[in-house]
């Protein structure tokens, strides 16, 4: 009977488990067709999102100068991207938040993991981390400015304490989900001290802790653009410096393009995240190989 059954099963009749999962391989769609149902959803929000902006202004709410349509701003920007003053205000903009996020993410990581691993540290510094994450980043530039002046340094600090908190936090719960029986297992096979972080703490909190960094990078840029628009350096030339000259002039297709600037890099870097976070779960077997 059982030999029967085998032959018939290896004969090609499948049944069960593997037939669903072939079912499932069969039905996978293919890299074209991920692609197509990833973007087309983008597509429309983007033309829902243009088409309301262009009723708007046939409505006549505005004047055409203050709130010019999208070909007016589409032209503009256009034009924009071509010119050496937008390139050259990525390049500090880029340059500021790349060392601002840096330093925050040493900070958040090293004070997570702190705080995290040893009591007296949680019970003193746990609840002021949260605090300092809701905390408007805006409110820290009068300090800043008192501190440091109208200077790189304001910015600086006040990215790094818009960013660490939140890094910290996302350090914090993934430690604190990690299953007590994974760090038992590590000790037992010898890891301890920064061993037992590097090859069990860490890969185990490891999707906590990114998501904790994209919070942390949406932290500092928001930061950083606030601290631009404030903290107007005449020598250096910067995305909220630009920002800030346009409305000073009145250049309202100029300001909404480099607000569309500035929309696009975060949505680049929101995608750099996700594509990482992707991997994660897919490193971990909650991502079907075959899914988005």
């Amino acid at each position: 009977m059982a030999s029967d059954t085998l032959a018939r099963t290896g004969s090609g009749t499948l049944s069960g488990l593997d037939a669903l999962d072939l079912a499932t391989q069969e039905k996978a769609p293919s890299r074209l067709g991920r692609l197509w149902s990833a973007t087309w959803p983008k597509i429309a929000a983007l033309a829902l999102a243009l088409g309301i902006w262009q009723i708007v202004v046939w409505t006549g709410w505005k004047e055409p100068w203050a709130l010019p349509g999208p070909v007016t701003v589409l032209s503009d920007l256009g034009s924009y991207l071509l010119t050496s003053a937008l390139w050259d205000g990525l390049a500090t903009t880029a340059r500021r938040a790349a060392v601002g996020f840096a330093a925050a993410l040493v900070v958040g990581l090293l004070t997570g993991l702190a705080v995290a691993r040893i009591r007296v540290l949680r019970a003193a510094l746990g609840s002021m981390i949260t605090a300092l994450q809701t905390m408007p980043s805006i409110a820290w530039f009068p300090l800043a400015i008192l501190l440091f002046q109208l200077s790189e340094q304001a910015i600086f600090f006040v990215v790094v304490l818009g960013a660490a908190p939140s890094i910290a936090n996302g350090v914090i719960h993934g430690v604190d989900y990690v299953p007590p029986i994974l760090i038992r297992a590590g000790r037992n096979i010898g890891a301890r001290g920064l061993n037992l972080y590097r090859y069990v703490i860490a890969p185990a909190a490891l999707p906590a802790i990114v998501a904790g960094l994209k919070q942390g990078w949406a932290f500092a840029w928001r930061s950083l653009m606030a601290g631009e628009l404030l903290v107007v350096i005449a020598t250096k030339t910067s995305i909220g410096a630009q920002l800030t000259y346009a409305r000073e002039l009145s250049e309202a297709p100029r300001l909404i393009a480099i607000m569309i600037v500035i929309l696009v890099i975060g949505l680049l870097v929101d995608s750099a995240f996700g594509a990482a976070d992707k991997a994660i779960r897919r490193r971990w077997g909650v991502l079907d190989q075959a899914g988005n």
